[in-house]
């Protein structure tokens, strides 16, 4: 039988503890859960646990986030901004324990867990912007684009995660079929969503360079498939503090052209799992409700391979960096707070 390499053994135990936490958590839920058991579930020692994932929390978000991305998706695309937006509720909503069973209870300690620290609650906050965006695009896609829809949409999540706390806090309380018809009739409503900022005139001009680009391999989390970044286009290298900007290179990008958001943290192994499992949540419901997913892609970079190909060799949750791509090569690059937009308008 052919030795492992180091590479497979840490995965296989990667897995193995992912599993046995699972189990964990399921039965003895976040609080009451310990790295001993769980370490005695998968057969391994303490120390193997703590070398795959930084502490409890880390992994309580990796599981959720594997299950999120794993998760079936039926398809019920609707096909006015109203259908659509019910669909996505209907998709977000199936997921909760609406009466106080299952599905959906592992997952009911995440926000009390998101809001423990400062750090983890502002990453948190941009996930939800960026959630929202992608949310608002789609929606803009079927209404043609006419009007901006990101303030419906934020205001659709803001009602389905209250959803989501009393389906915890009060079983039984939470009529579906009430919060879908809610968030179908948002998109009726004016709520004076209006862009651009007013900071975006005053932002610096990108810097003109000619660069070369390898770009590595990546998989576009919105659409679940690996995806090539050396086509036309806006390259954000955000850390998880400023995922807000994004908006910034998708408006001001020509038609024609790709966004890609690269999600990069100064504390990856537990800000990371947060972060797959915000976007997946959010794209499982997009591509459960709408026949195409909105123009974004979204990588998750993690270990900085992407930002240092694009000559960001250091990152933080307040990087924000963007560079121009056209013909295979780096045109542009701004850097700092509307680095987006400054590219995009390059």
């Amino acid at each position: 039988m052919a030795r492992l390499t180091r590479a497979e053994t840490q995965e296989r135990n990667r897995a193995k503890v992912l599993a046995a936490a699972r189990e964990e958590f399921a039965e003895r839920g976040y609080r009451d859960a310990k790295v001993d058991r769980i370490a005695e579930r998968a057969e391994l020692t303490r120390g193997a646990v703590y070398s795959n994932f930084p502490g409890k929390r880390a992994l309580y978000f990796a599981v959720l986030a594997d299950d999120a991305e794993r998760a079936p998706r039926p398809e019920r695309p609707g096909r006015t901004p109203s259908e659509a937006l019910g669909a996505f509720a209907r998709a977000w909503l199936a997921r909760l324990p609406l009466s106080g069973g299952e599905p959906g209870r592992l997952g009911l300690e995440l926000l009390p867990e998101v809001i423990t620290d400062d750090r983890t609650r502002q990453a948190f906050a941009q996930l939800t912007r960026l959630d929202a965006l992608l949310l608002g695009l789609a929606l803009e896609e079927l209404d043609g684009g006419a009007l901006r829809m990101v303030r419906a949409a934020e205001t659709a999540l803001t009602t389905l995660h209250g959803a989501s706390r009393l389906a915890a806090a009060a079983p039984g309380f939470v009529e579906p079929f009430t919060v879908v018809s809610a968030c179908e009739r948002l998109t009726d409503l004016d709520l004076g969503d209006g862009w651009p900022p007013p900071h975006l005139p005053y932002t610096p001009d990108a810097r003109a360079v000619d660069e070369p680009w390898a770009a590595p391999p990546v998989v576009d989390a919105v659409r679940g498939e690996p995806a090539r970044l050396d086509g036309d286009g806006v390259v954000a290298i955000l850390g998880l503090h400023r995922l807000g900007a994004a908006e910034e290179a998708v408006r001001a990008l020509p038609p024609g052209e790709t966004v890609t958001v690269v999600l990069v943290s100064g504390d990856p192994g537990e800000l990371a799992p947060l972060a797959r499992l915000t976007v997946a949540d959010v794209c499982g419901c997009l591509r459960q409700a709408f026949r195409s997913p909105p123009a974004p892609r979204v990588v998750h970079d993690p270990a900085g391979t992407v930002a240092a190909a694009a000559g960001v060799p250091a990152v933080s949750d307040v990087t924000e960096t963007a560079i121009r791509v056209r013909a295979g090569r780096i045109v542009a690059r701004a850097d700092g707070h509307g680095a987006c937009h400054a590219a995009a308008s390059a």
